[in-house]
This record gives C-alpha cells, structure tokens and sequence, in this order.
C-alpha cells in the first residue's frame, strides 16, 4: 500500500490576497497622512513623497556611531579543594558588555532633516523671532521627555507614545506666534531626541542591551510619529 502525504499549506491564498490588500490599505492611509503633515510644513509634494520613502527604507538602517563599555557584577563558581574534597564556592566576578549606539536612518536622520530644513528657511527669510521661539519650545519639550523617559533594561530608552505630540501641540499653541505647525513639529521630534536619547546617553551602556538604536523603530519611532502627530493636531 501506498502511503500519501497531505500538504497543507500554512496560509491559504484568500488569506494572503486579505493580508495583501489590508497591507496596501495601511499603507496608503499612512502614506497619506505624512504626506498632508509634510504639506502643512510647506515642503513640496516632489520632495516630500521621497522623503516619505526614504523614511520608509531607511527605518530598516541602522549607521553605528559609537561603541560604549560597562562592566557589571556576575555571579560565578570556582572549585576549592580541602583535603582532597572539591567544593563550589561562589563569587562575584566584574563582566565586560560593549554596547553600539547607532542612528536610524528613517527614524532619526529624515526627520532631523527636515528640521534642520525648517530652521535654514526660518533663518533665510530673516523670522528670527519665530526662530527664537522654536529654540525655546525644543528646550521645553527635552525637558519634559527626559523627565518621562525610562530606561528599560535590556531595550532602551522608552517612554509613553503620545506624551510627546501632546506637548509639542501646547507649545505650539502658545509659542507659534502665526506658524504653530512649524514649532510643533521641531519640538515635537527634537524635544524626543534630545531629552530622551541624548540626555540619556550614560544610561545607554548599562540597559544590557547589544546594541541601542536612535529612531530604532524607524518610521513608528517616537521621533518621527512625534512630529507627524503634532503636525496632525496643530
């Protein structure tokens, strides 16, 4: 007798064609979303559907920019021998752990361009108040994402998602003296950047994780969604 070996296939092609249009659907809405954010920054549609999918590709890139070194206590066992008897005695010993802080391309560089974008135009077209007020907005949000950011051991730095859009949208409000959107979105993403990343830098080499990505989520990364949101909201 014969013996017959069913294969089932483990998803079924309505299944993927489902998962396939959803995945279309997701990504159109989300597309357009940043793209309506991008255009109530003032930045043209040839260059802000590129900056979109840069974003989008660059969120799978990750450039090291320093490597850290921490030494933590373990707990290990060395054999003692009396009277020919060996016994286990415990000690702690002092374990090296390198860490490398890279820089997310779509999570991070994309949106600190398009700051520094913002920051040249103000200084261009000589708005050196609303420049003023920006800088003053970004020290305010960094103050208040460093205070909420909390160093997760073995991830990163983390904190609430939509703290920081929030925030960026007040400060926005009250200091964008005609452009609201503008200090939204600068505070929005560099307020994360700052007060959760780089004033956190020492904390980075003892969370045990091997490596600690700025904008490591890439495009869903506090950094980026911080400055769409707020942009959204404004």
């Amino acid at each position: 007798m014969s013996r017959r070996s069913l294969i089932v296939p483990p998803v079924s092609l309505p299944v993927l064609l489902v998962m396939f249009v959803v995945f279309v659907a997701v990504f159109v809405v989300f597309s357009s979303i940043v793209m309506a954010a991008f255009e109530k920054l003032g930045i043209p549609p040839e260059v802000a559907y590129p900056l979109f999918l840069f974003a989008l590709i660059g969120s799978f890139i990750n450039i090291p920019i320093a490597e850290e070194t921490s030494y933590e206590p373990v707990l290990a066992v060395r054999e003692v021998r009396f009277f020919g008897i060996s016994y286990p005695v415990p000690y702690v010993d002092w374990s090296e752990r390198r860490v490398i802080i890279a820089i997310n391309v779509g999570g991070a560089l994309v949106p600190l361009s398009i700051v520094l974008y913002e920051v040249f135009r103000l200084i261009y077209m000589a708005n050196f108040s609303l420049l003023f007020n920006t800088l003053v907005a970004v020290a305010i949000a960094a103050m208040f994402s460093h205070a909420f950011a909390k160093p997760v051991k073995g991830l990163g730095i983390a904190m609430p998602m939509f703290f920081p859009p929030l925030i960026a949208v007040v400060l926005g409000w009250l200091l964008g003296n005609g452009n609201p959107t503008l200090v939204a979105y600068v505070s929005g993403t560099m307020g994360v950047l700052i007060g959760a990343d780089i004033m956190n830098w020492n904390r980075i080499k003892n969370l045990g994780a091997p490596m600690v990505s700025i904008g490591g989520a890439g495009t869903f990364d506090g950094i980026f969604l911080a400055g769409v949101i707020a942009v959204l909201l404004t």
